[in-house]
């Protein structure tokens, strides 16, 4: 028995070594894919084009020292565009989603062809001639073009898609054109999976979605989560507190849709900037927790900090403002929507919270000291950092064009209609401390 396992592991063994392990592709590192989404009558003309190396479980045949080998490989490419492409895309027409479409072209491309640079050329590039079986080109080194169709109802129809394409590498970009018959050509670009992406969205669907967006920003922005904290800590009354967090949400409001419309430096040092100030912003409420705050002026320390904060979050939608459709205004708004009932959330936890913690923990005072002191010690070291990362830009003023003027006007306009709010509310604050007037006595 023991001599039959032997004899068995040997043959093993020899096999092992005399059949050489199957060729397995690496998953390569960036991917990016160029698409074309056109209805047109009763078809929908879906046309992209990919590096070939993203299809690495398709053993292509090759001759040569590792040529494709052309004259065998249009059966190869119909499989790779089935299973790769079109079985990752899922395409809906009013809300129905479509079935499987027809693989009308599949072609393999060199890599210094331009046809995908418009719609028209990359159309008659894929139903053109092929390439010359005779042509000498690495699987590394080729593209694949794919023309999908699909049956449509109407080419103005509300389309949506949904491109799966992530497993295609470690980093994927999609780049896709929609042109819809209105001929305003709308274009996407989608990192790794994006979802279901509306083309042409009504007004409430941009609405949800990007409440969505704001509501778990604000859950995802750890910066933000901080300085609402330092607010909430030496004053958890709603009444105060709904003052201070109002302020904070229209600061950021007004700079966030001033630079949705490109109204703030588009200048490379000015994120960085930004997220340094964001870090001194939590940096400052911390340290006068410590050393004692005043409700009365606070509002006024967070409506400026706010307008700050609004720009932190203008780059997170700088990418995300494509899914915006025409719905530009709306769509920023449903933004502070989300960032609102995200910061009433996270208000609902903290403050019982911290009541809990105060009350039963330590001392108000001192567990106030305590926790201003860690945020102001996080804070410290953000703001160093990014410091660090802003010397690496090279300031520059910016050149007097009638364009840079104009700029400067509307923010002066906007300076002097806040500074106007401010005044006003002020004003009534001073007439609300005014001690009553004590009535005649007859």
């Amino acid at each position: 028995m023991l001599k039959a396992l032997g004899k068995i592991l040997a043959a093993a063994a020899l096999i092992s070594l005399i059949v050489p392990p199957a060729a397995a592709h690496d998953i390569p590192n960036d991917i990016t894919i160029q698409a074309f989404f056109k209805p047109e009558g009763e078809r929908l003309h879906y046309l992209l084009r990919v590096p070939l190396k993203a299809m690495r479980e398709v053993e292509f045949p090759k001759r040569g020292p590792g040529f494709l080998d052309l004259a065998r490989i249009d059966e190869y490419l119909q499989d790779a565009a089935t299973q790769w492409i079109a079985q990752f895309t899922d395409i809906e027409e009013g809300g129905t989603r479509l079935s499987k479409p027809e693989i009308a072209a599949a072609r393999v491309s060199l890599e210094s062809d331009k046809s995908f640079a418009a719609y028209e050329t990359a159309l008659d590039h894929v139903r053109g001639e092929r390439l010359p079986d005779n042509t000498e080109l690495y699987w590394e080194q080729a593209m694949f073009d794919v023309l999908m169709d699909y049956p449509i109802q109407s080419d103005r129809s509300e389309f949506a898609i949904h491109p799966r394409y992530e497993r295609l590498g470690l980093r994927v970009v999609t780049a896709l054109r929609f042109m819809p018959p209105t001929g305003v050509v709308r274009a996407f670009e989608f990192l790794g999976d994006p979802g279901l992406v509306r083309l042409d969205p009504r007004w409430y669907q941009a609405a949800l979605r990007f409440v969505e967006m704001g509501f778990f920003h604000i859950l995802d922005g750890t910066d933000h989560l901080l300085f609402l904290f330092c607010l909430v800590i030496p004053f958890r009354r709603w009444r105060p507190l709904i003052a201070v967090v109002t302020s904070f949400t229209v600061a950021h409001s007004i700079t966030l849709i001033a630079s949705a419309f490109n109204l703030g430096p588009d200048a490379l040092w000015f994120p960085p900037l930004i997220e340094t100030l964001i870090a001194i912003s939590i940096l400052y409420m911390a340290l006068e927790n410590i050393v004692g705050s005043n409700i009365g002026r606070r509002w006024m320390i967070t409506f400026g900090f706010g307008l700050v904060h609004g720009f932190g979050f203008s780059f997170a939608l700088r990418e995300t403002l494509q899914f915006a459709g025409s719905h530009l205004l709306t769509s920023l708004l449903s933004f502070n929507v989300g960032v609102e009932l995200g910061q009433l959330l996270v208000l609902v936890l903290l403050i019982p919270g911290l009541e809990l913690l105060f009350r039963f923990g330590v001392a108000e005072r001192i567990g106030t000291i305590i926790l201003s002191t860690i945020i102001a010690h996080t804070a410290w070291h953000w703001m160093t950092e990014r410091a660090d990362k802003l010397r690496q830009y090279h300031f520059q003023w910016p050149e007097l064009t009638a364009a840079f003027m104009l700029t400067v006007i509307r923010w002066l306009i906007i300076a002097v209609v806040l500074a106007f709010f401010a005044w006003l509310v002020l004003l009534r604050r001073g007439r609300d401390t005014l001690p009553a007037e004590n009535p005649e006595i007859d």
